[in-house]
Order: C-alpha cells, then structure tokens, then sequence
C-alpha cells in the first residue's frame, strides 16, 4: 500500500494512520444541508472507532431524521475514505456510515448514495465522477456584510486573470499541494469568472470517492482561507451583480472496465452511445426533481438562469433543460466523447444527494431507453430557445422541491425511511426553508414598497 493507495480495511488503516504520523481523526459525515458534522478522536482509540464507532445526537446534528429522544446516530468510519490532511500536522480525516441500533440509517446521505451505486452495480456498471468546486474568498466588512477579499480585483472580466489569480498565489498553492499530498492529482487551479472566485480541478474516481472528495476540498479551503484571515464561501450566489459559483460534475459510466459511454458510431457527432444519450434523456426528464438536490438552497435559485445579468455578461448556469456539445449555456455538456457534464449542480449541494439523484435519473433514462433528441447549438444566454420548446427550471426552491416530491423515480431513488420516502423528508425540509425565507422583509421590498 503507497501513501496514495486508499486503505482496502481496518489492518490497512492502522498502517497508514501510523505511517503518516496521524495523532488525531476527524470522524466526519454530512447531514441533508451538507453541513459537515465531526468528533475529534485519538488516533489511538482506532480499534474502537472501527468496532463501535462513536455516538452523535442525530437531532443536534439536524436533518438526519431524528428528534431529541431518539438514540444515537452511530458514525462508524470507511477505511477506505481516509486522508492524512496536509495543512495540519498529525491529523487524518474519515468519512463514516451512519447507523441506528446497529441498522443503517437511511436519512444519511453518504448511505443514500451507497444505495444507488449498489443498484448500479447489480447490473455490473459504475458510476465515475469528476468535480469542479468553485467559491469565492471574502473578507468580513465592519457593518456585518461582505466583501471580495482581494481590493484590486474589481475588473469586469477577471476569468483567469494572471495578476489576480497571482496576488492569491498563497492561498492557491496551499490548495494545490494540499490536493496533490491527497492524491487527488491537481491539475489546474484557476481565477473564475467573478471577482473574487476561484477553482480547483483534480481527478475523478468513483462516485462515492469524489463525493467524499468534494466535503474535504470544501473543509481544507475554509481551513486555509480562516488561517490566512479571510472566509471562503461556497455560497452559490454571495454576490448579486457577479457570477455565481458552481459544482459542475463530470459523469461516465463504466462497465467490465469500458466506458460505456462512448459510442463511435453516434449520429449526432458527439461520440456517444445509445446509453450515455438515454442517462441524458433521464437527467432532462428528471431536472426539476433534481434541482432540489443540485441546488438546494433559495440562493441558488439567483444563480441560474441563462443569460442572467452579470458583471461579466454570463451566468455559466443553465435555465432550460436542454443540452448541447462543448456548449455550456446547457444544463447538460458534452465536452467530450467519454463523459457528460452536469452544469446545474452549484457550489452548495450536497455532493452525495446530488450523485444519488443523477445516478437514478440517469438509470431510469438508460431503462427506458429515452430519447433527448439531437444537441441544441444555439447560445441560449444569447438567443434563448429559439423555435424549440425548452422546459424551464423551476424559478424558486419551493417549485423544486414539489417537483421532487411528485418524481416517482427520484422518489425510489432516495429511498424509504422509517417514516416513508426520504424525498418527502427531504421536501419538508425545503419547503420550511423557504418559508423561513419568504417571511424575511429585505431592503429591497423597503425601498420599492414603503411609500406605497
């Protein structure tokens, strides 16, 4: 086993824990929100942590399903998850299954998506993914608000501004190596198209392995950015006038050790196969549902929209449920012929709940054997739909969530609970955000309705 090789069980666990030096473990998981929950433990209670794991109070932690006299959510750690984090000394971090009275729990997302995957490996197929974290690094101002961390970067266009991206030159190597140490293997580390933002791209893996990626990134980019005094937010839309970040997510599917996405013989051009089209046809199918789990937050509903006004004049964020080739005004892009890109995932999602639910949109288009139809070429931030008719993605997080919760498919998808479908849950749960919101009286409604 190298220093890269992931731990296949708890005797290769130990080794690495104690080949790296590691002192302490982080035993990490996320609830619905993602928020990302953990206890501190002694690298030495090892065995222990592996045989009975440690105990957390599912409701303390929030949206897991339980209330206060319910008993322990029990974290017991995937071996095969753990890193040594490498911007602090003597620490390792793992990734954990939940369970109840020694049953997994199903309200945990890291399990819905173990699900899922498992449902595609009874056909012999796997699920691979690639992320694009983007976030912004912000400064606190005196008033309680925000602003971009960097002064000097206030151009129209910063996308892949070399003196911005340069002037952040600690903070990017920082994540740089930090990715690399990991294994991920780091290849570009970029200036994003709003002032401010920035992304990291590293390598896919499997599905589960790039979702526990995407909740480390996102901790080790908060740790970096607090230790050099400034905040990193993956809020997808911090500011109004500038683009909002996204978690684009690269999708193929493998078989037997082939990609079965590829296809020489596509008539469209685009090199893809009858299946990889049908996994598309199943994500456009399901995009409302799915935009509860992709965007899942009312302030991601002010990321989207194509065409959108921005500082830059893009959004990078699809309105429609279409897709294109290398065209990324679509929901769905397909930049190349072994993989799709997923475009309406942002910065805020839950990595493993929106994995689970294109895995199962996807699924069902491939069953079914759907169509999309042929690629759409037009720019649509600059002409809109044309003449072909394009369904909308719901306006507002409340649409999304009912849409979820009317989709059969994504509803199978989750999975049941105690208490029935987690999509249900899982909608309630919306639905009491944005009511929270709803009842909130902004400055905007004070300035154009107080003298009504």
């Amino acid at each position: 086993m190298t220093a890269h090789t992931p731990p296949a069980n708890g005797a290769e666990l130990a080794r690495a824990v104690a080949r790296d030096g590691v002192e302490f473990l982080l035993v990490m998981f996320v609830n619905l929100r993602g928020k990302t929950c953990a206890k501190l433990a002694p690298a030495h209670t090892l065995d222990r942590l592996l045989g009975e794991g440690l105990g957390f109070a599912g409701n303390a932690a929030d949206g897991l399903g339980q209330s206060s006299a319910d008993p322990d959510v029990v974290a017991i750690p995937d071996p095969t998850s753990y890193v040594r984090v490498p911007i602090q000394e003597n620490l390792g971090i793992l990734q954990c299954d939940l369970y109840v009275r020694g049953e997994p729990w199903p309200y945990a997302p890291r399990g819905i998506l173990r699900r899922q995957l498992a449902q595609l490996a009874e056909q012999r197929l796997e699920l691979k993914a690639g992320a694009e974290p983007e976030y912004f690094l912000v400064r606190r101002t005196e008033d309680g608000g925000i602003r971009v961390a960097d002064e000097l970067d206030d151009t129209a266009g910063p996308c892949y501004d070399a003196h911005a991206a340069s002037r952040s030159l600690d903070h990017l190597t920082t994540i740089s190596r930090a990715v690399d140490a990991m294994g991920w293997e780091n290849y570009s580390n970029d200036h994003e198209d709003a002032n401010g933002q920035f992304e990291h791209n590293f390598g896919y893996a499997e599905a589960l392995r790039t979702a526990d990626r995407v909740v480390v990134f996102r901790h080790l980019v908060r740790l970096a950015a607090h230790r050099a005094g400034l905040v990193a937010t993956f809020m997808p839309k911090p500011f109004g006038g500038l683009t909002g970040s996204g978690l684009h997510l690269h999708l193929s599917l493998w078989q037997d050790g082939r990609n079965v996405f590829e296809g020489p013989d596509d008539p469209h051009g685009l090199g893809l196969s009858r299946r990889a089209y049908g996994f598309i046809a199943g994500v456009l199918d399901h995009a409302p549902g799915l935009m509860a789990l992709t965007c899942p937050t009312v302030n991601s509903y002010k990321r989207l929209g194509a065409g959108a006004a921005t500082l830059s004049g893009s959004s990078w964020a699809p309105g429609y449920a279409s897709y294109g080739g290398n065209n990324r005004t679509h929901l769905v892009r397909v930049p190349d012929s072994d993989r799709i890109e997923v475009r309406c995932v942002d910065s805020a999602a839950n990595p493993y709940l929106a994995l689970a639910g294109l895995a199962a949109a996807g699924a069902d288009g491939m069953a079914r054997g759907a169509d999309p139809g042929g690629p759409l070429d037009a720019d649509l931030e600059a002409t809109g739909t044309g003449t072909r008719r394009l369904r909308p993605l719901p306006p507002t997080l409340l649409h999304a969530a009912e849409a979820l919760a009317e989709d059969d498919v994504l509803r199978d998808g989750l999975g049941k609970t105690p208490d029935g479908f987690y999509a249900d849950y899982y909608a309630d749960q919306k639905r009491a955000e944005f009511d929270t919101y709803h009842r909130q009286v902004s400055e905007w409604e004070l300035r154009t309705y107080l003298q009504v």
